[in-house]
């Protein structure tokens, strides 16, 4: 039995090997993600659910999900936005970390919003503190943030065959692609942040490596970082 299939067993059946056990190795065995089966990711120290199917938390963006609530943590009563929100991961963890944070979240998959508030609530927090928007990226956004956290759609479709199969199989379309070099979302993002984000405000967003070049010539100052692998995989604006 391989490590995914103990953590299967461990976390979704309690140790029980049961037909519908054996079934979802099928599953497994087929390409259905680990996390989809299971039915929830472990995220910044969150419970992430993902009952309708979002894109599955990954490492990278929970790397620099806590190198962002480090800065956040100075600010008072911060409000964040968590732009392009899906499962709704970075703004979760954001809600934990900082008690005294407020988050709203934009995603324009409406499906997600019920995925998101679960994820509040099984969280132990206070829905007070969280606004849920749809629309396309700030169109239906009036505040101002002290931070704009975002891991937008940003795989080039040329550079499809870097990603796994199964993501392309079982993950949304919608929260992978990013258009034209998968800078489409990015481009119209640094074109607008600046009327939602404070004076002192942070931006960080996710991106592939080969975009860096092109997100700091469109926006003199931002800085690209390196995530725990070693590759740049976001880039921080002050």
């Amino acid at each position: 039995m391989t490590q995914e299939h103990l953590w299967l067993l461990n976390e979704k059946y309690d140790g029980i090997e049961s037909p519908e056990f054996h079934a979802d190795v099928k599953r497994l065995e087929s390409g259905v993600p680990l996390a989809y089966l299971i039915g929830w990711q472990p995220f910044c120290g969150a419970k992430i659910f993902l009952d309708s199917h979002p894109l599955i938390p990954r490492p990278e963006t929970e790397y620099w999900t806590m190198l962002a609530i480090d800065e956040i943590r100075k600010k008072h009563h911060p409000h964040v936005l968590d732009l392009c929100a899906g499962s709704g991961c970075v703004g979760i963890a954001v809600l934990k970390a900082i008690p005294d944070s407020t988050v709203d979240f934009i995603e324009i998959d409406e499906p997600h919003h019920a995925t998101i508030l679960k994820n509040v609530r099984e969280n132990g927090i206070d829905e007070n503190r969280v606004c849920i928007f749809g629309g396309n990226l700030f169109e239906n956004s009036t505040d101002t943030y002290d931070a704009i956290l975002t891991n937008p759609p940003y795989i080039d479709p040329n550079l499809s065959d870097r990603v796994q199969d199964s993501v392309i199989t079982h993950e949304p379309e919608i929260a992978l692609f990013g258009g034209n070099a998968g800078m489409e979302l990015i481009r119209t993002i640094l074109a607008q942040f600046r009327q939602f984000l404070k004076p002192d405000g942070v931006l960080t967003i996710e991106h592939e490596p080969e975009q860096a070049d092109e997100i700091q010539s469109l926006l003199p100052g931002i800085v690209s970082e390196k995530d725990q692998f070693g590759v740049v995989r976001f880039s921080v604006f002050k």
